[in-house]
């Protein structure tokens, strides 16, 4: 039972399951509006609850393995980094191989189960997670690849619930991509030295920290723009307009954060936008109700 536990610890580490608070309320949004569209009601129905809930943890934990597995041997050099359980030996290559299939294995069931579009568009969707590791090896657009990766959350949520991709399910995923770029380019500051020692790609790396801050609020910038857009596509209410504002004050407080106290990065990046996320869904949901 012990040994049990510490492998469900360390898979938890692995993949850092927690870190679902980014994409999960966006999925939500995604369903709930949706599903106001199309049958007046916000309630998509137990099943599909259960089933998106799925398809988002398992698509979260194969991304999250790809990304440790092609990465272990620029993460074993990385002092921040050096003691995953991918790295420091307490999850094998063969085990993570095996814990990535079975993750894209159970997606692609359960999008069978949602319907034929999210079935059609499963291995796409999984090929373009898994792509995120190989971008940093080339192009400072890896952030913005990030951004993607949590952006189709939302078009996920829209497709599980209509069976289609609506123009607002777009631009909902443009502000969450341009949403996780910011911060991540805020986050890849604490790697800026060590990645440029490497040859890795990241805006910090290119163009400095100063560069870098800029970029960062010129994304969240962007995203904001995209997300009261959202609003107006959707035909959505007051409540989620202040949601939005809300939001941008969040983000706005993220920066303040990181320019005062570069060591307070981790506070910024888990603790604000983990609550951004869900004042979001809040405000949305007060505003279809």
């Amino acid at each position: 039972m012990e040994k049990f536990k510490q492998i469900l610890k360390d898979i938890n580490e692995l993949i850092v399951f927690k870190h679902s608070v980014f994409a999960l309320p966006f999925i939500f949004v995604a369903m709930i509006t949706a599903s106001k569209a199309q049958n007046g009601s916000m309630w998509f129905g137990f099943g599909l609850f259960v089933l998106g809930i799925l398809c988002a943890v398992s698509a979260r934990s194969f991304a999250m393995a790809v990304n440790r597995y092609l990465d272990e041997e620029i993460d074993r050099n990385n002092p921040r980094c050096a003691s995953r359980p991918s790295v420091d030996g307490r999850i094998g290559r063969k085990n993570m191989l095996a814990f990535i299939a079975v993750n894209a294995v159970i997606f692609v069931v359960v999008a069978y189960f949602i319907n034929s579009l999210a079935f059609g568009l499963s291995v796409p969707i999984l090929l373009a997670l898994g792509s995120y590791s190989y971008f940093k090896r080339f192009s400072e657009t890896a952030h913005l690849m990030l951004g993607l990766c949590l952006g189709l959350a939302p078009i996920a949520g829209n497709i599980a619930v209509a069976g289609a991709i609506s123009i607002w399910s777009v631009v909902l995923c443009l502000g969450v991509v341009f949403w996780v770029g910011g911060f991540d380019v805020l986050y890849s500051l604490q790697d800026m030295e060590y990645d440029r020692q490497n040859g890795l790609f990241s805006i910090p790396s290119r163009y400095g920290k100063e560069a870098s801050m800029f970029i960062s609020k010129l994304f969240h910038a962007i995203c904001v723009i995209f997300w009261f857009l959202y609003c107006a596509l959707a035909n959505l209410g007051t409540f989620a307009y202040i949601g939005v504002a809300v939001c941008a004050l969040i983000l706005y407080k993220e920066h303040k954060i990181v320019e005062k106290d570069f060591s307070k990065i981790d506070r910024a990046f888990f603790t604000l936008n983990g609550y951004l996320g869900i004042i979001f869904f809040i405000f949305v949901w007060i505003s279809l109700f």
